[in-house]
């Protein structure tokens, strides 16, 4: 079992981080008193595309290792061959950008009730940056892949932060999607990654939940599976991170591991694909991030006011978006706009004509399969049923919940002065 004592550094941690970003992330409430986490401050930051790193979040469990980027390399492994210093990466392999929508796995876990246990997200813990970097790709085929078996295969990657259990952080995503379009990033928004985003190096996989992109890169390595205990050549529990935390269970079940997965879409394993599912790629979602909820508004000269914010869902696209400015008795249609990457939000736009009141406001996007943000999390029995009634399943570990509903705000609309 991984250490979930409390740890006494992080709150040097996070005053350090809160001070660095200058009051653009706030410290979110940890039961286990174990993570460092800071989340969006501003509602704001969910109305604008990019995401300045000072309001990008933060989530590890273990101190920020004190890295020289000089003496770092990615040892590689399993069917890999030899190791990649950081001066390799930078200048003998091509550098290519991401846009990529960052998102905890347990974003939402606050929403929760009965409560679950650890860091208690509201919807905060997302975010997008654009991130520079060695495609991983090119770094695999260098050392050894054999190009011809890649279908079914998994790539593991290990963090090089030191926990003070018995555990090894290492995590397992398909090859093909190692391939398709992951890098391992080195830069965040024009700017060397910061130590608290994974300096010198992290592996960034688009589109998928936060805890596969694993910071400060020490190992790569191709296998027939995903890790499992035993499945590395060092000291220590290696599966924890891969086969027990991060899935998708009712209370009091522990999950069987595995050592592959035929349906690795998040939303698929849900509906029945897979027991206890994996947390791979994000489930689609949305956030209104103007107004904010936090003082009245007053509509423009045309008697408008511009709902604005961003929706993604994680491999797949976004198809549409609504938006309910009446508690979600009624719903209508939001424009998508701006940048349009894989595995990046969409912005979506609402002209709203009101008059002065109080109003209820949500928003729900819906995914290129149909597929719809529920409307509120359910009662821990409900298990898979609860999607059936609109309802995201309650879970053990509080992961990968959408539903819109909690992520809702009341706004004052105020007639102006002036009229």
């Amino acid at each position: 079992m991984a250490a979930e004592g409390p740890r006494e550094s992080r709150h040097e941690e996070i005053e350090a981080i809160v001070e660095e970003k200058d009051g653009g992330v706030a410290p979110v409430r940890d039961e286990a008193d174990k993570y460092t986490v800071v989340g969006a401050a501003e509602r704001a930051t969910f109305s604008s595309w990019l995401t300045p790193v000072e309001e990008h979040f933060v989530c590890h469990r273990n101190d920020i290792p004190e890295i020289e980027a000089d003496d770092w390399t990615v040892a590689l492994g399993g069917e890999l061959e030899g190791a990649v210093s950081m001066t390799d990466l930078e200048t003998e392999y091509p550098t290519v950008a991401v846009a990529h929508t960052m998102e905890c796995a347990g974003n939402g876990r606050g929403q929760h009730d009965p409560e679950t246990g650890s860091v208690q997200w509201g919807f905060d813990a997302a975010a997008t940056a654009v991130w520079s970097g060695t495609p991983v790709s090119s770094i695999l085929r260098d050392h050894g892949l054999d190009a011809d078996r890649v279908e079914d295969r998994w790539l593991t990657a290990v963090g090089g932060d030191r926990s003070d259990g018995e555990d090894v952080f290492a995590r397992s995503i398909p090859l093909e999607k190692a391939l398709e379009d992951c890098i391992l990033a080195y830069g965040m928004n024009g700017e060397p990654l910061p130590p608290a985003h994974g300096y010198p190096v992290r592996l960034l996989v688009p589109g998928w939940y936060g805890v596969n992109n694993v910071k400060w890169l020490e190992e790569l390595r191709v296998t027939d599976s995903m890790v499992t205990d035993g499945a590395l050549d060092r000291p220590g529990e290696h599966a924890y991170w891969q086969q027990e935390a991060y899935r998708i269970r009712p209370e009091g079940v522990e999950p069987e591991p595995s050592e592959t997965v035929e349906a690795v879409d998040t939303w698929d394993q849900l509906e029945g694909a897979v027991d206890h599912p994996y947390t791979f790629d994000a489930t689609v979602m949305s956030v209104i991030g103007e107004p904010d909820g936090e003082s009245p508004v007053t509509p423009a000269e045309d008697g408008t006011v511009t709902i604005r914010g961003v929706a993604w869902a994680g491999d797949d696209a976004v198809e549409r978006i609504e938006v309910s400015t009446d508690g979600g008795e009624t719903w209508a249609d939001a424009e998508l706009f701006g940048p349009e990457y894989d595995g990046a939000w969409r912005l979506f736009r609402y002209e709203w004509d009101p008059v002065p009141g109080e109003y209820a406001l949500y928003s729900r996007a819906t995914d290129e399969y149909g597929r719809r943000q529920p409307a509120r999390i359910s009662d821990p029995e409900a298990w898979r049923d609860a999607l059936e009634d609109d309802r995201f399943p309650w879970n053990e570990g509080g992961y990968a919940a959408n539903a819109y509903e909690p992520n809702g705000l009341e706004v004052t609309v105020e007639s102006d002065a002036d009229d």
